[in-house]
């Protein structure tokens, strides 16, 4: 007696993953092989086949009107992006307010610190902290006028010592007559010595600092 012997085939798989959406041209692909493969003794109804010629000629019009949208989307961009540029070199020499509260030492002698109080302050304090959020300088006499109030940082601690280069941030702290705390606005300023363009945007050079042009919040005449 012959014992068979059995064979297993396996077969590979592959999986063919389509696309998410059809455009013009797969639409017309899908309806010429319905055209090549319906049944001669049961044609395509006119109607419909009409109707499918209708949504292919508004198929092919939208595709059409979202391509001349994006290039002239794209092309105001890059007209935006050049006037912004052009508008932004006649800057230099201006003296602007920075909606920043970072300021960074890179061999300046000094920091241009603001604030804004809605009203006279009994009194104010300004802290300023290092990269590691640690409090390098106080200055509990800050002016305690109503409106814009700034002072300039010589970048010493409190001990006297001048600090590194590197990034700080400050924050202001004002007490009205009631007791309580005041709202208080924040801001940098200086003058624009330079403009640069970016991949991140441009940037405006401000006391050897960079700043983004969306940074300003005023542009003042130089007092």
């Amino acid at each position: 007696m012959v014992d068979g012997i059995g064979t297993t085939t396996a077969q590979n798989t592959t999986a063919v993953k389509g696309k998410s959406q059809l455009g013009k041209d797969d639409f017309l692909k899908l309806m010429m092989a319905q055209m090549k493969y319906q049944d001669p003794m049961n044609p395509m109804d006119g109607t419909a086949f009409s109707a499918q010629l209708a949504q292919f000629s508004s198929l092919e019009q939208l595709t059409n009107i979202n391509t001349s949208l994006t290039q002239s989307i794209n092309a105001n961009l890059m007209l935006a992006e050049s006037v912004n540029n052009t508008m932004s070199a006649t800057l230099i020499g201006k003296e602007v307010k920075l909606n920043n509260t970072t300021i960074q030492k890179n061999g300046q002698e000094a920091a241009n610190i603001g604030y804004t109080l809605p009203g006279d302050a009994v009194s104010v304090k300004v802290s300023i902290y290092n990269e590691a959020g640690v409090l390098v300088k106080t200055f509990e006499d800050a002016s305690t006028d109503k409106g814009d109030n700034k002072l300039s940082w010589d970048f010493t601690d409190n001990q006297g010592n001048t600090l590194p280069d590197g990034n700080y941030t400050f924050n202001v702290e004002a007490d009205g007559a009631n007791g309580n705390q005041m709202d208080v606005t924040h801001f940098l300023y200086g003058q624009i010595s330079g403009v640069k363009f970016t991949t991140e945007g441009t940037k405006l050079l401000v006391n050897n600092s960079e700043y983004l042009l969306s940074d300003i919040l005023e542009i003042v005449n130089p007092e």
